[in-house]
């Protein structure tokens, strides 16, 4: 018993986490000054930041998405769990750095091709952390709440893993169309919010041990 953690801190730790990496996201979208003279095109002249912001938004919504669909069937966490979900949040705090940074230099092509492979890496980091996290519970079967079904675990591997297959395609392609592959990151992080499913019946949280 040594080894397990009750898992109600370290959701509402991650939690906190996930709300303020998002909030972070929009303190980067601003028109200088200088530009006011000719507001409505300075506000169009800052689509990069938009389309920063949106795909990070999104993405960050995905991966808290799936940690709660993880979460939610977990009764403990091991010290891997929770070292991993540790990564997960440092990667994901990190995420608006290189969203700025793409959106700045998106309009270099001296600078747009590494800032666009940067941002893809902090996501493929995201989402491998995010496949970690359950492929260890995946193992480590008592860690997970009564009632949890084989079916329910292989579900959650599929939704989890193949986003890194396609971080992976998108990064490698940023390095010969950085624009295209800046799409692609928006695609992947759609898809991660319209795959994601809430569950058909929610069982009574397990009964956390006395202190």
């Amino acid at each position: 018993m040594e080894n397990r953690w009750a898992t109600g801190r370290t959701e509402a730790f991650s939690d906190g986490v996930f709300a303020i990496a998002i909030t972070l996201l929009v303190l980067d979208i601003a028109v200088p000054e200088s530009a006011f003279e000719n507001l409505p095109h300075a506000i169009l002249h800052e689509w990069p930041a938009y389309l920063g912001y949106v795909t990070s938004f999104l993405t960050i919504g995905g991966i808290w998405l799936a940690h709660h669909g993880i979460f939610r069937r977990l009764r403990y966490a091991n010290d891997r769990v929770m070292r991993i979900n540790l990564l997960l949040l440092m990667a994901v705090a990190f995420l608006p750095y290189p969203t700025r940074l793409a959106a700045q230099a998106i309009r270099s092509a001296d600078a747009e091709r590494a800032a666009i492979v940067f941002y893809g890496i902090s996501l493929l980091v995201c989402a491998t952390l995010l496949g970690a996290l359950w492929g260890v519970v995946a193992r480590d079967r008592s860690l997970l709440a009564p009632g949890v079904t084989d079916a329910e675990v292989n579900d959650l591997l599929l939704r989890t893993t193949p986003s890194i297959g396609f971080y992976v395609g998108a990064t490698a392609l940023g390095l010969a169309l950085p624009r295209v592959a800046a799409g692609v990151y928006l695609a992947i992080a759609v898809l991660s919010i319209v795959r994601a499913r809430g569950d058909r019946s929610v069982a009574a949280p397990a009964e956390e041990p006395a202190a």
